[in-house]
């Protein structure tokens, strides 16, 4: 998952270690989205908010480059916002399958775009195109992206011995070794938690039922992580920590010193999960997609923006479907 490195850095601005830290931040896989935008990103009218695009993908090439078009896609999209006071997140989960414009390019007027899902932008253009279709539909600027593919979620997940997922109904995975998920609380390695989050097809709201279940995930994986078992065991923190750090790619501005000190008051109830508004599914052009609540988004993102947050989801509360 993409968000799961972000998630616990706030771990490390407790250990003192910034030594440490530096030699995790050199081990990190790097990549440059923003350079192929050259203008017309949205401003950033609050400073010390950090908004943070978190991307989990599936690749056919596990070495594939993140940064071009055609080898990876989308499963998890999610962008991350954190007020300027630093001691709330606010998840918002974007539907991969939410009916957007995307840009002709990285670099291309966001007025030039062709509709599409917007997981596709991957497909399209790799992470740059990614970047600019999140703004774009968003008006939000992004400060910070993060990628991280299913083979390092599984690792990450074994590093902390797994994590314990409520199975809101007794189903058998559409994939390989079909795996029987029994109804109740479930203790899951990294192999058995990534198929149960790829579930879908089995609930009558689909995709929002994947979207949930990540969003689960991401909280008990944090809770996980900032549990006394894992900071309190030095070889167990060190290899979840060298397993966060093999498994994501970051935007080149990223750091985990910064990081460590934003993220240091954070810890799974401070998370509040979102999904992107919206209508529900429609078939266009003979494909379902997911329609945009348009102006329920609208006034979101623009909290978003100016840094309210809070205010909004006050006035609009999470459902329980929202994982929040």
């Amino acid at each position: 998952m993409a968000g799961v490195a972000v998630l616990v850095l706030a771990l490390l601005g407790g250990l003192g270690g910034w030594l440490y830290v530096r030699n995790l931040d050199k081990d990190l896989a790097r990549t440059d989205p923003f350079a192929e935008i050259t203008g017309g990103r949205p401003a950033k009218p609050v400073e010390g908010a950090l908004n943070i695009l978190l991307v989990g993908t599936d690749s056919r090439d596990p070495d594939a480059p993140v940064d071009q078009a055609g080898k990876w896609r989308a499963d998890t999209i999610i962008v991350m916002h954190i007020p300027s006071d630093h001691q709330q997140a606010y998840l918002v989960s974007i539907p991969r399958d939410l009916y957007v414009p995307i840009p002709e390019s990285a670099g291309a007027d966001c007025s030039a775009a062709r509709r599409a899902k917007i997981n596709a932008a991957f497909a399209f253009g790799g992470l740059p195109l990614a970047v600019r279709t999140v703004e774009c539909f968003t008006d939000v600027r992004l400060d910070h992206v993060m990628a991280i593919d299913f083979a390092g979620f599984k690792q990450v997940t074994d590093a902390l011995g797994g994590v314990d997922l409520k199975v809101e109904r007794t189903i058998t995975s559409i994939h390989k070794p079909y795996r029987t998920f029994t109804k109740g609380v479930n203790h899951m390695n990294g192999a058995e938690a990534l198929d149960w989050i790829r579930q879908r097809k089995q609930f009558p709201d689909g995709d929002f039922a994947r979207m949930r279940h990540q969003q689960e995930f991401l909280r008990a994986l944090m809770d996980k992580a900032a549990s006394s078992g894992t900071l309190s065991n030095p070889r167990k923190l060190n290899a979840f920590l060298q397993s966060v750090t093999d498994a994501v790619t970051v935007d080149r501005g990223f750091s985990l010193m910064d990081m460590a000190v934003e993220f240091r008051n954070l810890r799974g109830e401070n998370l509040t999960f979102v999904t992107s508004p919206n209508s529900g599914s429609e078939t266009i052009n003979g494909e379902s997609v997911v329609v945009s609540d348009r102006e329920k988004a609208l006034a979101m993102y623009r909290a978003m923006s100016a840094d309210t947050m809070a205010d909004w989801i006050k006035a609009n509360p999470p459902k329980s479907t929202d994982g929040g």
